[in-house]
């Protein structure tokens, strides 16, 4: 009677134990947020990658324009909208949007 009565409760504590799991691992602790954590870990580490070429790719501009006067001067142009003699610019304007969408029974571009 003895050892029944021990089988008995060791198969009620396994049981308690395996459902105490199995709730704890579907709460808000459990494996759903440690998937979100992944998650945001993987998007972090890809900002970073991107990060990095940016800044990578900044510093060798930097240094281009600190060695070469011609991509100062390139720069400087541009930045000032300035013209050598015997340039001519044009500017052309905006474009209108094309992906608009048009009202029912409204003509269409012709």
């Amino acid at each position: 009677m003895k050892i029944a009565v021990r089988r008995i409760a060791y198969i009620i504590g396994f049981a308690l134990i395996g459902v105490y799991g199995f709730i704890a691992l579907r709460g808000p602790q459990g494996i759903p947020a440690l998937l979100e954590k992944r998650r945001e870990i993987r998007d972090l580490e890809e900002q970073n990658a991107t990060m990095l070429r940016e800044n990578e790719y900044r510093r060798a501009r930097i240094q281009k324009l600190q060695n070469s006067p011609s991509e100062q001067e390139m720069e400087i142009r541009k930045k000032l909208h300035m013209l050598r003699e015997g340039e001519t610019s044009f500017i052309l304007p905006d474009q209108p949007k094309a992906d608009r969408p048009l009202p029912d029974g409204a003509p269409g571009p012709q």
